[in-house]
């Protein structure tokens, strides 16, 4: 998780949302994107797992 940027992710999530939106792309690279987002969300929540852990330790 050390390499892990997490507005960096939002970001990408972002970019993703709105290409998604237009009417323009692709079905085969919404499926691409959809699968990219899984990917994002699931390390973001491992992120913020790892972070509020850690701010529990800190409190005790």
């Amino acid at each position: 998780m050390k390499d892990f940027d997490y507005k960096k992710a939002l970001a990408e999530l972002e970019a993703i949302a709105k290409k998604v939106e237009d009417p323009s792309t692709a079905l085969g690279d919404i499926d691409r994107m959809i699968a990219r987002s899984d990917e994002l969300i699931a390390a973001c929540r491992e992120y913020l797992r790892t972070a509020r852990g850690m701010a529990d330790r800190l409190d005790h």
